[in-house]
């Protein structure tokens, strides 16, 4: 892969992040920081942050992670991805990503959620697939 390939901005063209409001505050060095103020319309039927936000959150923070831990010089996808559930989610929510392993395909990542108060939310654990951004 060329050296003049720049992936940070391509989070910007995530139109789901965007319908979310969820806010990459830092990406560097294999970590990672996602920001998500709840609202109404994200929430289940016990008002509490849907756990489809919570996968996706944890997943766009490991996904960040591993992005940073290239440089920015590739692009990737989730090849899986484990998800444990441990407190409701309410109001402000900020994930924390962070590659952990890997090698030149594979990164292998962790992620958490906490809400304002430091409860921990979700936790989750994946592999992303590095591949040519173009």
């Amino acid at each position: 892969m060329s050296n003049d390939i720049d992936t940070s901005s391509l989070y910007e063209k995530v139109a789901f992040a965007k319908l979310l409001d969820l806010r990459r505050e830092f990406a560097e060095g294999g970590v990672s920081r996602m920001v998500l103020d709840a609202r109404p319309e994200l929430t289940n039927n016990f008002e509490n942050v849907h756990g489809g936000v919570i996968m996706t959150m944890l997943d766009m923070a490991m996904s960040s992670a591993a992005l940073s831990k290239a440089d920015f010089k590739k692009a990737v996808i989730t090849v899986d991805m484990s998800t444990h559930f441990l407190h409701p989610g309410k109001g402000r929510l900020v994930a924390h990503g962070r590659a952990v392993g890997g090698g030149k395909s594979i990164c292998f990542c962790e992620a958490h959620i906490e809400d304002a108060a430091g409860h921990r939310v979700a936790s989750a654990m994946g592999a992303f697939k590095y591949v040519d951004p173009r």
